[in-house]
């Protein structure tokens, strides 16, 4: 049944591969269900069913890959997404997390019909290269803030509006000695390094008395306090707009890297470079999303620790349906869950943001048309603490120069109309 079903043959594998490159791929990512109810609790939801969300969110598009699409590639909710949800959406623009969730929801019925009708190609293709690199480290940037905002290394101050906070406290120190830890462990070669580093720092944090110890298994928390919670009506609000487009911009960015970059490193490209069933992956994600938003979870995206997966040996979905199968039974671990304190995930927040900022090296810097737009981005979005107000003013910053410096031609309708879209907004609304 799994030959016929995955064709393992074909990609020159076996079961026995295929779950350990599962497992592998599972403990690179297992630290999203500890950070996205985290994050998510900050917004008003519900701790425990945010959890539980999580993992059937991430089991959901798993096993759609995984069945369907056929490729070693697992997906949960994304980093930067859940804190744009958080932080902006809720936070800075003051919507309910219910809107937030509605805002969702409509990027994947967006994401959905751009795969269906395949013109998901022409609207990456119309985004520069460089500002797509810049829109993912300003993400990072902006990860890296929230976890060093989380545990007071970086607090407010009247006089220079951010300072150096006491770097001695006990959140600081063990926010510090989880990054240093993640470093040390992933330049050993140990893929589960973020997700052992959490739980090192949780245990420190509970035999010096600042955790409080909770259990470990227990029956899944309740789903239901987020379960459906969506509120439609409110998402159709003219500033929702932005929101609406920066979850889908930056679901297309993160799903389209990944699947390029896992395939890549998998050999699953075909003699065109192509990705044969690029279609079905990506209603993978789009699906995913959708019965996220409605179980309660921001944004379901690919994500790039697959590659650990495929580096163990994983090619076909059944590595994918294993990272799903193991996201199912996490949720018997909420008590463990709900223990980690903020100071156990402020470290791999701040890996996180420089994995996310890699990319900057591939920005024509000489070319200043197409790196003063990055510079922007990566400053703006962390400073207005918006996601959504980076990836504006550096698509309005983008085309603006290129007119200035009478390199129109360098522009295509896609990014000329998207820009004139956020213009009106900031001049209009």
């Amino acid at each position: 049944m799994l030959e016929k079903l995955f064709k393992l043959k074909e990609h020159h594998t076996n079961v026995k591969r295929e779950v350990i490159a599962g497992v592998t791929t599972f403990l690179t990512m297992a630290y999203i269900i500890f950070l996205n109810p985290n994050i998510l609790a900050d917004a008003g939801m519900d701790h425990g069913a945010v959890f539980v969300a999580t993992c059937i969110a991430a089991a959901i598009g798993c096993l759609i890959m995984g069945l369907y699409a056929n490729y070693p590639i697992a997906l949960a909710p994304g980093m930067g997404l859940n804190a744009f949800f958080t932080y902006t959406v809720v936070g800075e623009m003051g919507h309910s997390w219910q809107t937030a969730l509605a805002a969702v929801f409509l990027s994947g019925i967006c994401f959905l019909i751009l795969s269906l009708f395949k013109v998901r190609e022409m609207i990456i293709n119309s985004i520069p290269m460089g500002l797509r690199f810049g829109i993912t480290a300003g993400i990072g940037i902006f990860l890296a803030l929230i976890g060093l905002k989380s545990v007071g290394i970086i607090v407010a101050s009247p006089a220079t509006l951010v300072t150096l906070g006491d770097i001695t406290s006990f959140p600081a120190v063990m926010a510090a000695l989880g990054f240093f830890l993640i470093v040390a462990l992933v330049q050993r070669g140990l893929n589960s390094a973020v997700f052992l580093s959490i739980l090192t720092v949780t245990i420190i944090g509970l035999i010096a008395g600042h955790v409080q110890y909770q259990g470990i298994v227990s029956m899944p928390p309740s789903l239901m306090p987020t379960f459906m919670q969506m509120d439609l009506a409110g998402v159709l609000e003219v500033g929702m707009i932005s929101v609406v487009f920066a979850f889908l911009f930056v679901d297309l960015f993160d799903t389209s890297g990944t699947l390029v970059a896992v395939s890549q490193r998998g050999g699953l490209l075909d003699d065109q470079g192509k990705l044969p069933r690029l279609s079905r992956a990506l209603m993978a994600d789009s699906v995913a999303t959708i019965a996220g938003s409605a179980l309660g979870t921001s944004t379901t995206t690919s994500y790039i620790e697959s590659t650990a997966g495929v580096s163990a040996g994983g090619r076909t979905g059944l590595t994918a349906v294993v990272v799903g199968v193991l996201f199912l039974l996490a949720m018997f671990f909420a008590p463990l869950a709900g223990m980690v304190p903020a100071f156990a995930t402020a470290g791999a927040l701040f890996y996180v943001a420089m994995l996310m900022m890699a990319g900057l090296t591939h920005v024509e810097w000489e070319d200043l048309t197409e790196a003063a737009p990055v510079v922007v981005v990566c400053i703006l979005m962390p400073l207005s603490f918006s996601i959504a107000t980076g990836i504006a003013l550096g698509f309005i910053s983008y085309v603006l120069i290129k007119i200035l410096c009478g390199r129109m031609k360098e522009l295509n309708v896609g990014i000329t109309l998207i820009a004139a879209l956020f213009l009106a907004k900031y001049i209009f609304f």
